[in-house]
């Protein structure tokens, strides 16, 4: 019997070696649906198709490659966000969007979206397939384009085409992953050699683009008796048994990052894309190496900008080099990192009250709990800053978020994706309650399959970045309170346990109950609303900021809430000012 177009898809993407498909099913992806369920590959029915793209976005991340659909119309337009997620993130990541049928196409017909518009902006590929000749070519390059330029590639699907019986291509239907080595010219190498050699304190900053080159930083590092910085992508990677790290810096990150890159002769950036163009340095020499060249210069006035693989890179450079023997920099600035780390430790000693658990002891103690190769996934605000302050890498941990397209509500989501490809491994979601709240209706995914994710809520009854972003701006924060269900109920009512922690004392035991659960575990942990997320520079404008939005609020009649912001926060500014 002739297979039709939907059945050979699901045969190209078996031998592509996908494992699932996220998606809603309905209409024109029904066809795909019944292919699929007679194939290896698994369906996977997430209640909101947003969900669907940031679990597959968080399977690439992990694994290489992945894909997720939704039918037309709205299937579409709430897969988008997910898929920006993953095109920013720069995971490889196919999209198939089945739509309405061929020939009704620009006829206003209902639920009809213009798929090349609309993904346009977040795929490097974005075809449509009308004709059965087509469809190997087209999925075959599609793939191919994902994997090789690490996005997003989309393909439209009319439901009436997914019927139609198959045609054999004369072209390739093989996925070819490529793994070519990159590095800079000979001479490219030898002027960076002599910038590095005439340089008395050189800093390296790192990001998830020297994700495999950690023992050849490391060496890097030893042989410059260079410290070394990270982005929040990078730390996972970066940081674990490394000897001369002083942590990250950008909005979420340290002093001693910030210092070092600041207080150098020459800054060496490898395989980082950071997007902060404030906390870069400006009075010293800044060389950037990245294997997509396109980079180079977007993000600081730069000496010298190379494209290449950073592990192939600091392989060919060393022999190069000369060995510094001075290490009074890269003592200062260890030194330094030091007295941030014990700053940073306040609030894991001094750990709260009832109903205002301070956000830091939480996560220093889920640091500590958890699992040396843990999965962690962060929503973006609050609970970005205590994952990147207090999650420590082990070299084996994971740590996912939206970390270049900034989204809420993304941890829940990419710990399902995280949980489906690796259900050996412990998934831990730092959620905020704005962020699990957006959406709440896929906790009940987790409860159908199963997966053993732990969803710690730090429930602040607040927007709280958002809090903070308008305080440091001047303005008093405005409809940023959150009313909350009682997400420990909403958990049993989805079928698994849910547990409130209102006491500092309560944290441990609870962590160590979530975590020992065999499933899926909710803890509920009512943490400080007013506990600040500083970054690792103030700025004047910052502080008269700060002080123009108290003042607001204390006129305004807040006078307690002001009182306890400054009781809360007064030890971590004094040690940032």
């Amino acid at each position: 019997m002739a297979k039709n177009i939907a059945e050979q898809i699901v045969e190209m993407l078996e031998n592509a070696n996908v494992k699932r498909i996220y998606a809603v099913t309905g209409d024109s992806l029904n066809h795909l649906n019944i292919a699929v369920k007679k194939s290896s590959i698994e369906w996977v029915h997430v209640r909101h198709e947003e969900v669907g793209a940031y679990a597959a976005a968080a399977e690439a991340e992990l694994d290489g490659f992945a894909v997720c659909a939704g039918s037309c119309g709205p299937g579409h337009v709430h897969l988008i966000n997910g898929v920006y997620e993953a095109h920013k993130s720069h995971v490889p990541m196919l999209v198939i969007a089945s739509t309405i049928p061929s020939d009704e196409m620009g006829m206003d017909y209902f639920q009809e979206t213009n798929t090349i518009k609309l993904f346009d902006d977040c795929s490097y590929y974005n075809q449509m397939i009308t004709r059965p000749e087509q469809v190997q070519r087209t999925l075959q390059t599609a793939i191919q384009h994902a994997i090789s330029k690490k996005g997003v590639a989309v393909i439209g699907l009319p439901g009436d085409v997914s019927e139609l019986e198959a045609e054999e291509g004369s072209t390739s239907a093989q996925i070819f992953r490529t793994n070519p080595i990159i590095r800079p010219s000979d001479e490219e190498l030898k002027h960076l050699a002599a910038l590095v050699n005439e340089s008395k304190k050189v800093t390296l900053y790192c990001g998830i683009g020297a994700e495999k080159a950690r023992a050849e930083v490391i060496e890097l590092s030893k042989f410059l008796k260079a410290p070394v910085g990270y982005s929040f992508r990078g730390k996972m990677a970066i940081q674990p048994n490394n000897p001369n790290e002083v942590g990250l810096t950008g909005l979420l990150g340290f002093p001693s990052a910030y210092h070092a890159m600041h207080e150098a002769d020459l800054v060496i950036l490898l395989g980082t894309d950071f997007p902060y163009q404030k906390f870069m340095p400006v009075k010293n020499k800044i060389v950037q190496i990245d294997e997509s060249p396109e980079r180079l210069g977007r993000r600081a006035k730069l000496e010298l900008g190379l494209a290449g693989d950073v592990k192939e890179t600091i392989k060919a450079l060393l022999p190069l080099l000369q060995e510094k023997t001075d290490t009074h920099f890269l003592n200062e600035q260890l030194a330094f990192y030091e007295k941030v780390k014990e700053v940073q430790l306040t609030y894991v000693k001094d750990f709260g009250k009832e109903n205002a658990i301070q956000p830091e002891y939480v996560a220093h103690t889920l640091d500590r709990l958890a699992k040396k190769d843990a999965i962690f996934t962060v929503d973006t605000g609050m609970c970005c800053v205590w994952g990147a302050r207090f999650i420590t890498g082990t070299g084996e941990r994971k740590m996912l978020g939206s970390f270049n397209h900034g989204s809420m509500a993304n941890a829940m989501p990419m710990a399902i994706g995280a949980s489906l490809a690796h259900p050996d491994r412990e998934v831990i979601a730092m959620c905020g309650d704005g962020g699990i709240s957006m959406l709440l209706g896929d906790m009940a995914t987790i409860f159908q399959y199963k997966l053993p994710v732990k969803l710690i809520v730090f429930n602040n009854r607040t927007l709280g970045m958002v809090k903070l972003e308008m305080e440091v701006g001047g303005m008093p924060d405005n409809e940023t309170d959150m009313i909350n269900p009682d997400f420990a109920m909403v958990a049993q009512a989805m079928g698994y346990p849910g547990k409130n922690v209102h006491k500092p004392e309560e944290v441990e035991d609870a962590i160590k109950e979530c975590l020992a659960y065999n499933g899926p575990y909710l803890l509920n942990i009512f943490t400080n609303p007013n506990a600040l997320a500083l970054p690792p520079k103030i700025d004047l404008d910052q502080v008269f900021g700060m002080t123009k939005s108290m003042a607001q609020l204390m006129l305004g009649g807040k006078m307690e809430e002001v009182l306890e912001t400054v009781k809360t926060n007064y030890k971590h500014i004094k040690g940032l000012l």
